[in-house]
């Protein structure tokens, strides 16, 4: 080889390499070391009953109709499941018991929130309370024709990420700010920094109040209440782990860990009035991203080289995890192919799964599973 190529050669290699690292020190990004808990090397925890394939006995709702279904909530009386999609549309649909009735299968555009909806619950008055990423805690009564802002915003901080949401008999709304710094559309570099933006909070329709109940949560998500309503389980998706928080009684206030180390990362959690919580799993946990996530240079690294290439998917395993009101695992529905799977709801034998990006809602009969 000539001197000369050798030297364009070197140049070619070189110069990517020198503007890597100039814009690594340069850059304001600095992640953070996460708390010793998270970066447990114990194995995770897993339930006696594991089903690895059970998308073979599925079947896709409302396929390409839905983008990006996040969240479900289910109206018993009318038999519809309600949606958020990232076009901006709440959307439902009825809940038969097979796909071969067209007009029962058909996807219905119903309320429109302008933001990205994500976690849904009914209130008592059968109004729908969303927390949508983009606008904030909203209400949407009627027949979807009216779209209230509820909050978007306290202590002073303002909502950057509304995400999880459940309703007490009371009419009071918990709900879930995953990140007062980062909004959905930059979610990643929330969970690259490692700092704990999020929030729990409640509103009071009463009284219009917002009160933080719980502060400096590493990416807060799913919300669900216990069946006595005398405590709620909140996910925290960086910290692999869902913890209780007393509303009621001598531990008012008070916070303890309801499951911990759990085998991917969760989202939201839906209570399906039989005695088990259904926690969303968006990925699995992995040997690759457990690296990333234990050491901030690679977060950081990650971080840069997101913004400028387009990076291998390391996002796999996830799916929904059955946990009893002891916080012990049951069972877990996962597939190597799954991921950004963001809720779930049982509803008699069958379970639907909503998603971040896919275009349908899975819908699995458990009764088929053994």
């Amino acid at each position: 080889m000539t001197n000369s190529k050798t030297t364009t050669l070197l140049i070619l290699v070189a110069a990517p390499v020198a503007v890597a690292v100039i814009l690594y020190r340069l850059t304001e990004f600095d992640p953070a070391p996460l708390p010793d808990y998270v970066l447990s090397r114990s194995p995770p925890i897993l339930p006696p009953k594991l089903y690895d394939r059970f998308l073979e006995f599925a079947e896709r709702i409302g396929e390409g109709l839905l983008i990006g279904p996040e969240d479900l909530a289910y109206d018993a009386e009318t038999g519809f499941i309600y949606t958020g999609c990232s076009d901006g549309w709440i959307k439902r649909l009825y809940v038969a018991d097979t796909a071969d009735d067209k007009e029962k299968a058909k996807v219905e555009n119903w309320a429109f929130t302008g933001g990205r909806p994500l976690g849904l619950a009914f209130g008592p008055d059968k109004q729908l309370i969303v927390a949508d990423a983009f606008k904030g805690l909203l209400r949407v009564s009627g027949e979807g024709t009216t779209v209230e802002l509820l909050t978007d915003e306290a202590e002073g901080l303002k909502f950057k990420l509304t995400d999880g949401v459940d309703v007490g008999r009371d009419g009071v709304i918990y709900f879930t700010d995953a990140s007062y710094k980062y909004s959905l559309k930059v979610n990643t570099e929330e969970v690259l920094e490692g700092r704990p933006h999020g929030r729990l909070m409640s509103f009071d329709p009463s009284t219009n109040k917002t009160q933080v109940l719980a502060r400096n949560l590493y990416f807060a998500n799913g919300v669900a209440l216990s069946p006595d309503q005398d405590y709620l389980i909140f996910s925290e998706t960086v910290s692999r782990r869902c913890s209780k928080y007393h509303i009621q009684g001598e531990k008012r206030g008070s916070i303890e860990t309801f499951i911990d180390n759990l085998p991917g990362y969760p989202d939201n959690i839906r209570y399906d009035g039989e005695g088990r919580f259904w926690i969303a799993l968006a990925r699995g946990k992995t040997a690759s991203w457990d690296a990333v996530v234990r050491y901030p240079i690679l977060r950081k690294t990650m971080w840069l080289l997101i913004k400028v290439m387009k990076l291998p998917d390391l996002r796999s395993h996830g799916g929904m995890m059955a946990v009893n009101l002891e916080g012990e695992a049951i069972a877990l529905y996962s597939e190597p192919g799954m991921h950004l799977v963001t809720g779930g709801i049982k509803i008699g034998n069958q379970l639907y799964i909503g998603y971040l990006t896919n275009t349908y809602v899975t819908r699995v009969n458990l009764n088929h599973l053994v």
